[in-house]
């Protein structure tokens, strides 16, 4: 497709050119300095505490057992279906209502399709026992946008306790069809709480729609974060597993009334390789991390815009107090922004994703 073929060049050219530039990352302080907006910060995240909400109230579920129907999947063939696939499949299209697929635990291979037409639907781990769904998907044998291991269309999709691993094996640097997406969410209004992602290159696929990932671990080496969602990750661990070079993000909005981005709230950065935050892969994207953690495995410059040859005027990569040996603003990217709190309020909660219209707490099973 269109879409990897450009992403096969930009990356072969943007690893290329890191080659060239590789530095070390600097210490940074945090700042003492306080504000009306650190006030506002707190008093939140005392509310987030307190309600299990970031920046603003979630919607409630409460008897949400009752008004649901609950499906349950288990290997051994106690439960109604002995895979995912099945389950899935027994959710009828146009579905309006709230449809639980509960998943014991164990490893589940397959390649799951959520068609558009069926919505509402939440994929709910057996807490204490995290089933993993698995499958060695790459953009070899499918193309980039379709090997995903789990695929999402459909609207209010919601995830809890799973494992989504994309199992092929690392990339050979020297091939460029070796992508191999774990999850791709397509839907609007999706939430994932509690949630793994697990691959290589293109680990997670944003794809388009508004999104939040709350109290995620998301895994990869190069383009591990990408597409053109707007979504909100919060309390999540990045972890690189780059030996060499690598990127985190690689988000795709195109123009600026193209009203997506990353926003990345209280997250935390580790793992190994000389990684990047953010690379150019589209003309004007736009990410933020605020409040987060970064390990030493952060680049200097932090951000590329050396991959696709974008102009940098139009890209947004903001970085807001955040902390750690890779969050050093010396030696940043000339057009990366270390925000003002003023330029950083308006992606500091789930209002960035207008959360309050549809984010719900997951269920209690």
């Amino acid at each position: 497709m269109a879409l990897k073929l450009t992403h096969y060049a930009a990356t072969a050219s943007f690893l290329f050119t890191l080659l060239l530039l590789k530095l070390l990352p600097t210490v940074v302080s945090v700042p003492n300095k306080t504000s009306p907006l650190d006030a506002w910060i707190q008093s939140n995240m005392k509310q987030y505490s307190a309600t299990k909400s970031f920046g603003q109230s979630f919607k409630t579920t409460e008897g949400e057992e009752s008004n649901s129907k609950v499906i349950k999947v288990k290997k051994d063939g106690s439960g109604d279906f002995q895979t995912v696939t099945e389950a899935v499949e027994s959710v009828p299209s146009g579905n309006t209502e709230r449809v639980i697929i509960w998943i014991g635990g164990g490893e589940y291979v397959e390649k799951i399709k959520i068609e558009k037409s069926k919505a509402f639907i939440t994929f709910y781990g057996e807490p204490g026992n995290t089933p993993q769904i698995s499958y060695a998907g790459t953009a070899k044998k499918y193309g980039t946008y379709y090997c995903a291991t789990v695929t999402v269309e459909s609207d209010n999709f919601m995830a809890v306790n799973i494992d989504f691993v994309n199992s092929a094996p690392a990339p050979d640097p020297r091939q460029n069809d070796q992508q191999a997406v774990a999850m791709r969410i397509a839907g609007d209004k999706a939430a994932f709480y509690n949630c793994k992602f697990i691959g290589y290159q293109d680990t997670l696929f944003d794809d388009q729609g508004k999104h939040l990932f709350k109290d995620c671990h998301i895994q990869g080496t190069v383009d591990f974060i990408f597409g053109n969602g707007k979504s909100v990750y919060t309390g999540t661990t990045i972890n690189s597993v780059a030996k060499g070079l690598g990127t985190i993000t690689a988000q795709g909005r195109e123009d600026a009334d193209d009203d997506s981005g990353f926003v990345f709230i209280h997250c935390k950065i580790l793992g190994t390789g000389d990684t990047y935050l953010g690379r150019a892969w589209r003309k004007m994207p736009r990410v933020v991390f605020a409040y987060t953690e970064m390990g030493n495995l952060i680049d200097k410059e932090g951000w590329s815009d050396n991959a696709s040859g974008q102009t940098s005027e139009d890209m947004y990569y903001g970085e807001y107090k955040c902390t750690g040996p890779g969050a050093s603003s010396s030696g940043r990217a000339k057009f990366a922004k270390i925000l003002s709190d003023e330029e950083a309020e308006p992606f500091l909660s789930t209002s960035f994703i207008s959360g309050s219209e549809w984010i719900e707490e997951p269920p209690s099973l």
